[in-house]
């Protein structure tokens, strides 16, 4: 469980350069910069031509798009129900749309349920949850960061993104059954475990927990439905409104149960949606859901 503690590590480091004085206060932006622009791109050129495209995948991409689309009418209902501002609801979607079925869901899943597991889990994440990060959840961003939904600048801010300029070309790839040379690929493999340390950096370098702070009460809504009603809804549908079992299920109902992704705070930081808010998402919410997932695993173990 080294990714685990290499997730620990990297926020108390962040949040330790928080009292540095000759580190640059606005160091996060350029780590956020670097996230998206080098690693995530990086890691699209690497996974997506490799992956098998077949009905196999229809539950665990079911877990990532109609997961993030549920969160979406959910909070934008939430939002307007409550007179929230567009940046508070584009947060609250993106962070609750968005898991962490990578960076804490591969070594999880791998310990609870071996390299098959880990095998759905990788569906999961690469057609699932990156694919709706560079495609739903950048439109989501641009959407909420304007004061004017601009339909031109939204597709265009979409069509220059650069995670989704590596997700085209990965799936014209996939598609035409090519690959990158390997010594290309061992390039892009490197860069993108660069993902995780990096943003959990900048994660820490935002981390401020104040009793007092309005972020609370937000907090609090966003984890419940994160970490209990989205698990919550595909348990009842994939296993008593389908009736499917088996391990693919309950990989797929696992990855549903976990904290935000990271890389959805560096979305809605670098797109000014209430950074603070969304850091402590996953400065909470990662060590959190340690103590959901074991929850969510007892309950899957008695259906």
């Amino acid at each position: 469980m080294e990714s685990i503690l290499l997730l620990l590590v990297c926020l108390a480091v962040g949040v330790g350069l928080q009292y540095v004085k000759s580190f640059p206060p606005n160091a996060h932006q350029v780590l956020n910069q670097f996230v998206i622009h080098i690693s995530l791109p990086a890691l699209a050129l690497f996974y997506i031509p490799k992956i098998v495209i077949s009905t196999r995948l229809l539950f665990p991409l079911g877990v990532a798009w109609i997961g993030f689309v549920l969160m979406w009418i959910s909070f934008a209902f939430m939002g307007r129900l409550f007179g929230w501002s567009r940046k508070l609801t584009g947060c609250m979607i993106l962070l609750t749309g968005l898991g962490n079925t990578s960076f804490v869901g591969f070594p999880i899943i791998e310990a609870l349920y071996g390299k098959e597991g880990l095998k759905t889990a990788i569906i999961v994440d690469q057609p699932g949850s990156f694919m709706v990060m560079a495609t739903l959840g950048i439109t989501v961003a641009a959407l909420y960061s304007r004061g004017v939904p601009d339909a031109k600048a939204i597709a265009k801010r979409i069509a220059f993104f650069p995670p989704f300029l590596a997700f085209a070309i990965a799936i014209i790839l996939n598609l035409s059954h090519a690959d990158f040379p390997e010594m290309l690929q061992i390039v892009f493999q490197k860069l993108g475990t660069t993902v995780t340390p990096i943003a959990l950096v900048a994660v820490g370098m935002q981390l401020r927990f104040g009793q007092k702070s309005r972020h609370w009460p937000f907090l609090a809504l966003g984890l419940f439905f994160k970490l209990f009603v989205t698990p919550a809804f595909f348990l009842l549908a994939y296993k008593f409104a389908f009736d499917e079992n088996g391990l693919a299920i309950d990989v797929s109902i696992m990855e549903a149960a976990m904290a935000p992704m990271i890389t959805a705070s560096v979305l809605a930081s670098s797109h000014g949606l209430k950074p603070k808010l969304s850091n402590m998402m996953i400065g909470i919410g990662i060590p959190l859901s340690f103590l959901t997932l074991a929850f969510w695993y007892w309950i899957l173990g008695r259906i």
